[in-house]
């Protein structure tokens, strides 16, 4: 317990309650195992209970009635996920499955709702999650419906940058098939993409990391001032 009990720590939701609450949320979790690329939930699957990333990395999608997926998030460490049916009381809307070996928190909604109605400093908290995943959902529509392709791109190695700390030195935590289906495009267009930023010095590829040589130029790109 005491480990679990560090780990909500660390998560958004649970930050600043006191040791008492912290060991409630632990009596009512359970860590599960899920294989690669193993099903979470299911699109308009009744919410249950939403989940936090213990270890591994987590897709959100949807599909399309031609087949295409179209992810809207990846979740990792800390992270949680699910959350907003289960307080609306409707299905999840879109479909969950991990990116590789993962361990994954459950916490059933009827006990935690008990839970946050005895502790309404949680819903604050819990509020206060939901107003940043709603922001964060507008910026993805933005980019899919406004943005150009390499707008898009350059705006979410941004992203990356800024997550990890303002380093130049960015990680891709997916490969380039799921991060063209996030960006709304095919893999051979973000190839060519990627090409001509590193061929305008822009930045530079290696493996899986990208290291960020013309901030200013990549910023223009994603606000739309500067083309490829």
């Amino acid at each position: 317990m005491k480990n679990l009990i560090d780990f909500y720590k660390k998560v958004t939701i649970f930050s600043n309650l006191t040791e008492e609450q912290y060991r409630m949320i632990s009596e009512i979790t359970k860590l599960k195992h899920y294989r690669k690329k193993e099903t979470i939930f299911n699109d308009g699957e009744e919410a249950n209970g939403f989940y936090i990333v213990y270890s591994g990395k987590v897709k959100i999608y949807k599909v399309s009635f031609d087949g295409r997926e179209q992810i809207l998030h990846i979740f990792g460490k800390h992270q949680i996920f699910g959350e907003v049916p289960v307080f609306s009381n409707k299905v999840f809307p879109a479909t969950a499955t991990t990116l590789e070996n993962s361990e994954i928190i459950f916490i059933p909604k009827e006990r935690f709702i008990s839970l946050v109605n005895e502790h309404p400093q949680i819903a604050l908290q819990i509020i206060g999650v939901l107003s940043m995943r709603l922001h964060a959902f507008t910026n993805v529509i933005e980019n899919l419906s406004l943005k150009e392709i390499p707008s898009r791109l350059a705006s979410y190695i941004i992203y990356l940058k800024e997550k990890s700390g303002e380093s130049m030195n960015v990680e891709l935590e997916v490969n380039k098939s799921q991060l063209s289906s996030i960006l709304g495009t095919i893999p051979e267009t973000l190839s060519r993409i990627f090409t001509k930023m590193s061929q305008n010095n822009i930045l530079e590829i290696k493996g899986k990391f990208i290291i960020i040589k013309d901030f200013e130029k990549l910023d223009e790109i994603a606000n739309g001032f500067e083309k490829l």
